[in-house]
């Protein structure tokens, strides 16, 4: 299953500059996502982070993999029809490698443990196929 960027802002409530998925190229219910974010330079933060050498925040990685893990959760429990806020519970990351403009981050998503109301995911960021950052994420999720 793909998703375009319409169909990701009717499951995810981020918006611009907040939302950090452009689209899902690969889902599988409880086996795996795979999802992209085109990193450019019109981004807010590259302004200042840093002006002579711009990097992509680790934050923001870390919140792409996160909102990657939402839609992954959606479709993996069910979730189809229900106005969900996700809360970001635990993160365990690892950096590896800058993320700058024109790189392309493709984020995978599987299962460590679902639950009814949370989720724990294993998250893999990567530029090519260059490892760049590698997360374990928990949230939960409320029904709006």
């Amino acid at each position: 299953m793909e998703l375009d960027i319409i169909q990701i802002q009717k499951i995810i409530p981020h918006r611009f500059p907040f939302l950090l998925i452009d689209k899902v190229t690969e889902l599988v219910p409880n086996e795996k996502l795979i999802a992209i974010k085109n990193v450019t330079v019109n981004e807010h933060h590259f302004v200042g982070h840093f002006p002579n050498e711009k990097v992509m925040p680790g934050v923001l990685i870390i919140e792409a993999m996160a909102q990657a893990g939402c839609i992954y959760f959606y479709y993996s429990k069910n979730m189809q029809g229900k106005d969900l806020v996700y809360y970001l519970a635990k993160v365990t990351c690892k950096f590896r490698a800058p993320v700058v403009p024109g790189d392309q981050l493709r984020i995978e998503v599987t299962t460590i443990k679902m639950l009814p109301t949370a989720g724990f995911l294993r998250t893999r960021a990567y530029v090519k196929d260059n490892l760049v950052a590698e997360a374990e994420i928990g949230f939960g999720i409320k029904e709006v």
